[in-house]
């Protein structure tokens, strides 16, 4: 009769598409008849495994669907090399209210100062949060937005990404874009705007954005829509890289 009542459980809870409760029912049962526990209290227990594992496993989908170069943390990063930069805001940045609302993140400073490092680990934070991410260079998205356009599939590819929580669009400034890859970056902006959250990292400050853009009304109506719901990270300083590189050379 047991064995009969085992395989009809696990028939339901692979149905039910339980696989956490599947997997730790017995023992769990066992935990609980040495801990006194009622059927109600074994019950919750078994719940809370199943739910924890299921956030865990989407965790780790939406980390995959970001894309990210590297999973950073807040956590790792060394704010003593960047004195002016608040570590409470970052911290603020990591609980990802601002992609509740719609706002936006602007990391503006040098080069090696880590604003790749932050934007990915706020992504992350994100993902954690149950947010969708996607993350490109800009140089990137560009790319594969005018091959998009030239394959008659660019509609599908801007409704794809209007449905992202958070989009991360590394080194703004790197590389000058094409006109035509200028505007439809700019198509992407308007897509988002007051609807989902840009991150944006950037060597340029916003007045020489234009040197990437090459339109001045295009430069002005961008920024327009990225700074209207803003928060913004200045990160100038020494560079990490070249820090760590003149390091190990001194050792």
């Amino acid at each position: 009769m047991k064995a009969v009542i085992e395989i009809e459980l696990k028939t339901h809870l692979k149905s039910l598409r339980l696989p956490t409760i599947q997997r730790e029912y017995a023992k769990t049962a066992a935990d609980a008849a040495k801990e006194g526990l009622d059927y109600e209290a074994y019950l919750l227990r078994l719940l809370q495994f199943e739910i924890s594992d299921r956030e865990a496993r989407s965790f780790q989908k939406l980390l995959k669907l970001a894309r990210l170069p590297a999973k950073k943390t807040i956590a790792e990063f060394d704010f003593t090399r960047l004195p002016d930069l608040e570590p409470l805001t970052v911290h603020r940045l990591g609980g990802c209210e601002f992609v509740t609302k719609a706002e936006n993140v602007l990391l503006v400073g040098s080069s090696g100062t880590g604003k790749t490092h932050l934007a990915s680990a706020i992504a992350v934070e994100a993902c954690r949060r149950k947010h969708s991410v996607r993350f490109f260079t800009v140089s990137q998205l560009v790319e594969a937005l005018m091959e998009a356009k030239s394959e008659r599939s660019l509609g599908r590819m801007r409704a794809n990404l209007k449905k992202v929580d958070l989009l991360v669009l590394d080194e703004l400034g790197f590389v000058p874009l094409p006109p035509s890859g200028a505007e439809l970056l700019f198509d992407i902006v308007s897509d988002r705007y007051e609807k989902a959250s840009i991150a944006i990292t950037t060597n340029l400050p916003f007045e020489e954005w234009i040197s990437v853009l090459a339109s001045e009304p295009l430069t002005h109506a961008m920024l327009d829509r990225l700074t209207h719901h803003v928060h913004i990270l200045e990160m100038n300083g020494r560079s990490y890289r070249l820090a760590q590189s003149l390091e190990t050379r001194s050792m």
